[in-house]
């Protein structure tokens, strides 16, 4: 089925802003609580927000064969489960009603009532409900920078890491949408030059600048998806913001790595841009060498060019750009991280999330983290109201957002916005 939807000539009868991150080109989807208290799955358009529940009752999409109920529902994973080409005649259709030159719903004030809002006027929720959630660590940057910090430049990359993308399993019940606070976490540290452990609150939160995937229902128990396959189980992108305890993970990590230093809070945004949407903007991934294991190696460009940044905003302050990157720099990419994840027989089912991992680049100002932009601590950031971090303050906001763009128009992904409360 042709993408029609991505027509860069296209545009909407509703109001985008020229610099807005959601064109008609975009179509993203998400769920949200309306004015009357109702959840529903929706899309956005500009400053729009689009009830699709209230479209599919109304009769819009007839022609589409979707269970009466489809929108109706408080997550996207029966959506999601409905695979690629359900999505993509959602998109279109949608691309297609709210087109300049399509009258049909434009002209008829009772339906527009019913299905378009402005965004104060709705409440974005989360828009999947997780599953299960893996976090990969896929930057040769972030990694180089991690482990030059503990292990010496010459033993930075583990003998693995350039033979296969590196993950663990994480915890999908503290996955969070966009502006709920995160509390400093409590845990076991081990103070510098102490030789027994201490509890109490973190003094080393941590952002992590992470795009996730969601999946569909890709395999059954015991089959594998080969590279070739792996993006159409590839529903879309958000923003990931992966909370990180450095000081708690340091002590714990080793020998099964990450539990409390990293299971207290995840932060997405809130609108998943589809894998179609991204289409234009597809780029070459990095050079792999040694070359990957067949099973791993892929033809096409499996990257996106997706501007990245991370603000941090202390409490009544201006806030200060930290750190700009790029979806563009990971080393193993999203295909190859889900067949390799697939490839022992773990089934991947809708509504799933993949982490990239820390998206760090090459230069100090695109590092993805604090602990790498300051340096364990020893480089502390500036920021413009004068005051510094080594890690995150209490009650600091820290603000990730996304985009892409081209000659012909620009796709967001919004922002993930979390303050950072004191601990309990």
């Amino acid at each position: 089925m042709p993408n029609y939807a991505n027509d860069p000539n296209r545009s909407s009868w509703l109001h985008v802003d020229a610099d807005s991150d959601f064109p008609i080109q975009n179509i993203p989807f998400g769920v949200f609580l309306t004015r009357n208290d109702i959840i529903t799955i929706g899309t956005r358009i500009g400053d729009t927000a689009i009830d699709l529940g209230a479209l599919h009752q109304l009769g819009y999409f007839d022609e589409i064969p979707l269970t009466d109920d489809i929108f109706l529902q408080d997550t996207l994973n029966d959506f999601i489960l409905d695979g690629r080409q359900t999505w993509r005649a959602v998109r279109n259709k949608i691309a297609t009603l709210f087109d300049v030159n399509n009258t049909s719903l434009k002209s008829n004030t009772a339906h527009k009532d019913k299905v378009l809002f402005k965004l104060n006027e709705i409440e974005m929720q989360l828009p999947v409900q997780v599953g299960d959630y893996t976090d990969f660590y896929a930057s040769r940057e972030h990694a180089t920078n991690v482990g030059t910090m503990f292990r010496g430049k010459d033993n930075a990359l583990m003998p693995n890491w350039l033979h296969l993308p590196v993950g663990y399993h994480g915890r999908s019940s503290s996955i969070i949408p966009s502006d709920i606070p995160v509390r400093r976490p409590k845990g076991q540290t081990l103070p510098p030059d102490a030789e027994t452990p201490i509890f109490g609150a973190s003094k080393a939160v941590d952002f992590e600048l992470e795009m996730a995937f969601i999946t569909t229902d890709a395999n059954d128990l015991g089959d594998a998806i080969s590279i070739d396959e792996a993006e159409e189980y590839i529903f879309g992108l958000v923003l990931f913001n992966d909370w990180s305890a450095r000081d708690i993970q340091r002590w714990e990590y080793v020998p099964l790595g990450p539990f409390l230093g990293k299971n207290f809070a995840s932060s997405i945004s809130p609108w998943i841009v589809t894998l179609d949407a991204l289409e234009p903007f597809r780029v070459d991934s990095p050079k792999q060498e040694p070359k990957p294991l067949e099973y791993l190696q892929y033809k096409g460009k499996k990257s996106f060019d997706i501007n990245l940044e991370v603000a941090i905003q202390p409490e009544s302050s201006i806030e200060t750009v930290v750190s700009r990157s790029n979806f563009k720099y990971m080393y193993w990419n999203m295909a190859q991280q889900l067949t390799h994840h697939t490839v022992n027989g773990c089934p991947v089912c809708s509504g799933d999330m993949m982490g990239s991992g820390t998206i760090s680049g090459p230069t100090p100002d695109s590092y993805g983290s604090m602990l790498e932009l300051s340096w364990k601590g020893e480089k502390p950031v500036q920021l413009d109201d004068g005051t510094e971090r080594k890690f995150i303050n209490d009650y600091d906001t820290v603000i990730l957002r996304g985009h892409c763009k081209n000659k012909n128009y620009r796709i967001g992904f919004g922002e993930v916005k979390s303050k950072l409360l004191p601990a309990k």
